[in-house]
């Protein structure tokens, strides 16, 4: 029995050392097979066992609220399609404030579904037929004046592409404002000649100015019983520093405390917004075709079999096939490669590629939540909730340094002055001061999941799709690959070559019975075999047709029994044929067990496919190797003609899952394995292996569905380039690891010999954070070819 999967927002969440204890205690419930909390999105993902009789859901409520009571927990469900309308919050900065309006949203009556996304600052609500949208804007307007008085609500219109203007600069403004008179009243206390009284007062006053905030939240987290954060720290270690008179360095430092967060939440943003410019594919409008005329409406209003016209310079908002015009599409946002690709009519048109030239008219042929981008963007925007390694060990890492770190401090303070003749007790709990603003993790709980999703958006862009950025980690260690060949390493394109007859059957009458036999298989072989034939196939002349896997077909032709198919096929069936030492793919014929020849069926290597398997040798890995259901004769021309190290022929589907399972016994402990395929006949292999790679073949449903990495271009290339990526992935946040510990361990040791000060603390706490998420940023430097 499957299991069950199950997604909770969790409302309120602002604590990532909570986040990871919730993830831990849930992953031990009893019926929980595995949780992910995602702390970007606030969303935790679980799957729990079917079957069993146990209050899961009630489980975790209590236990997240035993860790963190003011968190409300909504579970995430499918909803039927309904009306849908999007608003735009002016001003919302407040990622814990989106989740709540988000939440209390989704309560609203009538409202079936609400979705923020904060970093476009646009809630999507979908309502029932009997919600109007003023009464919904209404409502919504009043929850986001009691949540956040200073966010203005303006209903996107839904018929007109236009995006609101916004001023991001009033709360920035009024930070810096914070900022600044902090800084003046604290440099006229420190330089002014003033009583003891008056300068304390005007410390206290810039004190109160610039970090009164931060107070507040500490004083809310201590309450909640959440102690070791970053709020609460910084909150100590100042508070303690007026306490043993160093007034000066207490709103010294709380004001470059502040200064660094300003700058900290500026590099964040302007990453959010990076890694969503990659992905910026999603279509804004649609114009489907009304009698005569057209309406812009919303790509999720729009049905299958509508008619919409696309004009040139406009994206394809949905999946289609194209009844009018030619044009050239634009497809670098699905695949990585700009080179413009030509349609017509009868051509499949994919949503997210550009129009470039001409007016398209096309009949809709998917949903929009259905459609390759939205499938695309689903796939992007979850794939954080799959944490790599490196990210399970960071949390983890924190959750138990911090307050190792606090003890320590502890220690620092009040042990030496008691064993130590000569020691104050105001110069120890300064130093332990100072080691508690440097004992924050922040630069790694930050910058590390921004480097993993960093480098799944590069790879997106580049047209590689990965799933997770547990499978970008597991590419660092692949040492064994695996490839099908039809489709894969060869384009799947297939020409008949050759026609041998026997037994006096015509050519003409081989090609006949073979089409027929072939009539209801969509394999690339059948479709060869169908187009040579050349003409209307009548469905009513095929009886009994049964596809025998690995084999081929039999099936009822005009009343005549007709096999074809391999020479295993033939022999299963015992009818004598003619062998032959050709290269390409042979099927045989044979009616009414008389055998009337064989078919010779050629494929191509793809251009790239050498290349790739050259540049796989160079990133180290050791066995190269191609499974095929194809004759041995045409696998090995093909694995000669690559350089592959192996090639395994005539296999049947289960045979190659023997074959996956028989390399993964090579491979030792932290080696990985991946297996190449076309997504389509291979999805068992695809899942045995430890990293799926499907060639997506431009937005091929079964590819996207069944594998962990998707290449949208079909090109082996990209194999090596995703590896590539991955590695450039992990060097950096390995960087930002060492750098990040390394700097704090020098500054922990300088602090505790009473060397650093407040002000080296703040910046071995907030400037390395600062610098740690620049470098994130590098992985989003790929470059695609033009």
């Amino acid at each position: 029995m499957t299991d069950q999967q199950r997604e909770f927002l969790l409302d309120g969440l602002d604590c990532a050392h909570c986040a990871s204890k919730i993830e831990d205690g849930v992953r031990e419930l009893e019926g929980v097979s595995s949780c992910s909390v995602n702390f970007v999105t606030k969303t935790l993902r679980m799957e729990t066992e079917q079957g069993k009789d146990i209050p899961i859901i009630e489980n975790t409520i209590e236990l997240i609220q035993s860790i963190e009571p003011h968190i409300k927990v909504l579970e995430k469900q499918k909803t039927r399609r309904n009306s849908a309308v999007s608003f735009y919050l002016e001003g919302l900065d407040c990622a814990n404030c989106a989740a709540k309006i988000e939440y209390e949203a989704a309560g609203l009556p009538g409202v079936s579904f609400a979705s923020m996304d904060f970093v476009s600052k646009t809630i999507r609500i979908k309502t029932d037929p009997a919600t109007t949208e003023n009464d919904l804007s209404a409502k919504l307007v009043e929850i986001v004046k009691r949540l956040e008085p200073g966010v203005k609500v303006t209903q996107q219109p839904r018929h007109i592409n236009s995006e609101p203007l916004e001023n991001d600069g009033t709360k920035n403004a009024a930070m810096l404002t914070r900022i600044g008179l902090g800084a003046v009243l604290t440099a006229f206390a420190a330089f002014a000649p003033l009583n003891h009284w008056l300068e304390f007062s005007l410390f206290l006053a810039a004190y109160l100015i610039v970090g009164g905030d931060i107070l507040l939240i500490a004083a809310r987290n201590v309450v909640r019983g959440q102690v070791f954060d970053e709020n609460f720290l910084m909150t100590l270690a100042t508070v303690g520093a007026f306490a043993v008179g160093q007034f000066p360095e207490g709103v010294a430092v709380m004001l470059f405390y502040q200064v660094g967060e300003w700058f900290q939440s500026l590099a964040v943003n302007r990453s959010r917004k990076s890694i969503r410019a990659l992905m910026d594919i999603r279509p804004d409008h649609a114009n489907r075709k009304v009698g005569s005329g057209t309406e812009r409406v919303s790509p999720e209003d729009v049905r299958i079999s509508d008619i919409i016209i696309i004009k040139p310079g406009e994206k394809v908002p949905l999946d289609g096939k194209i009844i009018e015009g030619e044009s050239m599409v634009d497809t670098s946002a699905l695949t990585g490669e700009s080179i413009p690709r030509k349609v017509k009519p009868g051509s499949d048109l994919l949503s997210g590629t550009i129009n470039k030239n001409g007016v398209l008219t096309v009949e809709v042929t998917k949903e929009f939540d259905d459609s390759t981008v939205s499938k695309i963007l689903d796939l992007v925007q979850n794939a954080s909730s799959k944490k790599a390694p490196t990210e399970n060990f960071i949390t983890k890492f924190a959750r138990y340094y911090t307050p190792v770190v606090v003890i320590t401090a502890a220690v620092l303070a009040f042990v030496p002055p008691l064993l130590i003749q000569s020691a104050s007790f105001a110069e120890w709990i300064y130093r332990a001061l100072v080691f508690l603003v440097i004992s924050c993790p922040c630069a790694l709980v930050v910058s590390i999941p921004l480097s993993f999703f960093g480098g799944v958006g590069g790879a997106s862009k580049a047209g590689i799709l990965i799933k997770g950025s547990n499978y970008l980690e597991a590419l660092n260690d692949v040492k064994y690959v695996l490839f099908d060949k039809t489709g894969t390493l060869t384009k799947g394109v297939f020409d008949v070559t050759r026609i041998h007859t026997d037994n006096g059957f015509s050519e003409d009458e081989l090609l006949y019975y073979a089409a027929m036999a072939e009539a209801h298989s969509n394999h690339p072989i059948s479709v060869s075999i169908r187009s040579a034939f050349g003409k209307e196939i009548q469905a009513d002349q095929v009886a009994e047709y049964n596809e025998i896997s690995g084999h081929g077909i039999g099936a009822t032709v005009d009343g005549k029994e007709v096999f074809a198919g391999n020479e295993k096929l033939m022999n299963h069936e015992k009818i004598e044929y003619e062998k032959h030492g050709s290269e390409g793919t042979v099927v045989h014929v044979a009616v009414n067990r008389t055998y009337a020849g064989y078919l010779v069926i050629s494929d191509e290597v793809k251009e790239d496919a050498a290349s790739a398997i050259a540049q796989l040798k160079e990133l180290g890995i050791k066995k190269t190797v191609m499974l095929t259901g194809d004759s041995k004769a045409v696998g090995d021309r093909v694995g000669h003609q690559l350089g592959l190290d192996e090639v395994h022929a005539e296999l049947l589907p289960h045979e190659k899952v023997e074959q996956v399972e028989k390399w993964d016994g090579h491979k030792s402990k932290n080696e990985k394995l991946i297996f190449v395929g076309d997504g389509i006949n291979d999805t068992p292999v695809l899942a045995r292996a430890d990293i799926g790679i499907a060639m997506g073949g431009l937005g091929s449903d079964a590819a996207i569905e069944a594998a962990d990495v998707v290449i949208m271009t079909d090109e082996p290339s990209k194999i090596p380039e995703a590896i590539k990526i991955a590695k450039r992935t992990r060097k950096i946040v390995w960087q930002n690891i060492v750098f990040a510990l390394g700097v704090k361990a020098v500054f922990l040791s300088l602090g505790a010999f009473g060397i650093a000060t407040m002000w080296e603390a703040v910046f071995s706490d907030v400037g390395v954070t600062l610098i740690a998420v620049l470098n994130a940023m590098r992985v989003l430097n790929v470059k695609t070819r033009a």
